[in-house]
């Protein structure tokens, strides 16, 4: 499975522990490119559809449903709990992610 950085894949975060986003969910990938090829591990960010508008999370249409990338909750996981290949961000949805990164991380 090619694994490529804005994509969303569905994974299995089971088991968690304490406040962690649990269950098996879409999930955006944010590890650049040349980490997931070689790497048995990728970094993604959860996405839920139970959120607010908070600084750290970001709106967008997932399967015609209003969902949120919960950037406060990037974890990295073994490419073996990723089920499926859902789909990909848009460029105005990678252009805001990348912008709510640099902000929460960066500056």
């Amino acid at each position: 499975m090619d694994l490529n950085q804005y994509q969303i894949v569905l994974v299995n975060l089971d088991p968690t522990v304490g406040s962690e986003i649990k269950k098996t969910r879409p999930c955006v990938i944010i590890s650049p490119n040349e980490m997931n090829k070689y790497l048995r591990t990728i970094i993604i960010a959860p996405m839920t559809t139970k959120s607010r508008k908070y600084p750290t999370r970001i709106e967008v249409k997932n399967d015609r449903k209003i969902g949120w990338i919960v950037i406060d909750q990037i974890r990295t996981i073994d490419k073996l709990r990723i089920i499926r290949i859902l789909g990909r961000l848009s460029q105005p949805e990678i252009k805001e992610l990348k912008s709510v990164i640099k902000e929460t991380f960066v500056d």
